[in-house]
């Protein structure tokens, strides 16, 4: 396999250059449906706000704070746990984390206490990362050629897994209760597990690593100080999930209130609006391998500015939610598609560093997101919300504007 010049070695890095086990579009399905059945667990609880906030005595104020401890979790995780691909078996670290994750899921489903109910989301947060594992794994089994579309049709499951764990997750809530939801995905996961187990190939590993795991993970560091390319789509995440997350953790505060007074369901349904960031994810894939990159993360990172728009106006107008969602999942899943095709090409044999290292940022936004919205529309009510979000946007577009010249515009064969 080709090296980038001024990549970092580890001894963990040299994957074999002809895949054992070609990606079909069978596989790819595979990797999409466990992505977005894994990824959905971080999101469950964002329709639930209102109900746990009220079972767990926690405070309109405070009670982004669910939201967050997952999102810090995944952050945890996704240091910790994702750069792992890069040195074993990934089709045992797969089915571990996610028998991991049915433990911790059934936690929370279980819990009797708010300190309970938050580790338990903090360990369900990091060990969906499982995610971004299968991510990386999909990518080291495309031919360079082809891996936009690889990881545009995995992440188009990971779209769908956001956007359905709303709806199931307020659909389950009103048939059986908010503690359904988390046992319910602990046995789909053990499912998933076995599935998996009897699906994936094995033996599909990096070498053993001079220096083991604490080499590893200080190499995930020395990447990040290495690569411009990589701090800055970074940085993108950062942003558009930082607005990302202040509409979807905040938006059931509005709806469940008079005059609306929505249910977990009918809350949770406006997650199907977002259905076209599914769309998104795999069209970008086809653009970043066209050679239009750039192109497609400034029309991206302008459509998320301009559908803050429509969602100031969710009070007056269901209509106006539903078309801004659309507009705002489009845009972010756009993006963040773009970001993981091009930073995941700088180094193929550390991809699992790579886009551990990236969405770290992602989490962090996610994070910073869902604890301001809460804490500002408690404040200050939905319109405050719609305009942290719009900042959050509006920064990003900046960014991209200032730092487009001198960027590569989309990945190379030879990185691959």
């Amino acid at each position: 396999m080709a090296r980038h010049p001024g990549a970092v070695t580890t001894g963990a890095e040299s994957l074999s250059a002809t895949p054992r086990f070609p990606l079909t579009r069978g596989v790819a399905l595979l990797f999409a449906v466990a992505c977005g059945t894994a990824v959905a667990n971080v999101y469950f609880a964002q329709p639930l706000l209102v109900t746990l906030g009220r079972d767990f005595s926690i405070g309109t104020a405070t009670v982004g704070a669910v939201v967050s401890l997952t999102q810090l979790g995944y952050g945890l995780g996704l240091f910790f746990l994702v750069p792992l691909g890069d040195l074993l078996d990934r089709r045992r670290l797969v089915v571990g984390q996610l028998l991991l994750l049915a433990a911790a899921l059934a936690a929370v489903g279980t819990a009797d206490n708010v300190a309970l109910l938050l580790v338990g989301l903090a360990a369900v947060g990091s060990l969906a990362v499982v995610t971004q594992t299968l991510v990386a794994f999909a990518a080291s089994l495309a031919p360079s050629a082809a891996r936009g579309r690889a990881v545009g049709l995995v992440t188009s499951g990971v779209v769908t897994g956001i956007l359905l764990a709303r709806t199931v997750s307020g659909l389950l809530a009103d048939l059986a209760g908010w503690r359904s939801v988390y046992l319910s995905s602990a046995a789909v996961a053990c499912v998933l597990a076995l599935t998996l187990h009897r699906l994936l190939p094995s033996g599909v590993s990096a070498a053993p690593a001079a220096g083991g795991y604490g080499r590893l993970l200080r190499s995930t560091v020395t990447l990040f100080v290495r690569e411009r390319l990589l701090r800055l789509r970074a940085l993108f995440a950062l942003l558009i999930f930082a607005a990302f997350s202040a509409l979807w953790s905040s938006v059931a505060l509005p709806l469940s209130a008079p005059p609306l007074s929505l249910s977990h369901t009918e809350i949770g349904a406006f997650g199907l609006a977002g259905a076209a960031g599914a769309l998104a994810a795999t069209a970008a894939g086809r653009l970043n391998d066209r050679g239009f990159s750039q192109r497609t993360t400034g029309i991206g990172l302008a459509l998320l500015t301009v559908s803050w728009l429509p969602l100031a106006l969710t009070r007056h107008s269901l209509w106006a939610l539903a078309a801004g969602v659309i507009v705002l999942d489009l845009a972010v899943q756009a993006v963040h598609v773009t970001n993981q095709t091009l930073i995941y090409a700088l180094h193929p044999e550390a991809g699992s560093r790579l886009i551990g290292g990236y969405m770290v940022f992602y989490s962090i936004g996610s994070a910073s997101g869902a604890v301001t919205a809460t804490a500002l529309y408690a404040v200050a009510g939905w319109t405050a919300v719609c305009a942290l979000g719009a900042g959050f946007s509006s920064l990003a577009l900046l960014l991209w504007a200032l730092t487009r010249r001198g960027t590569p515009n989309a990945p190379t064969a030879a990185a691959g």
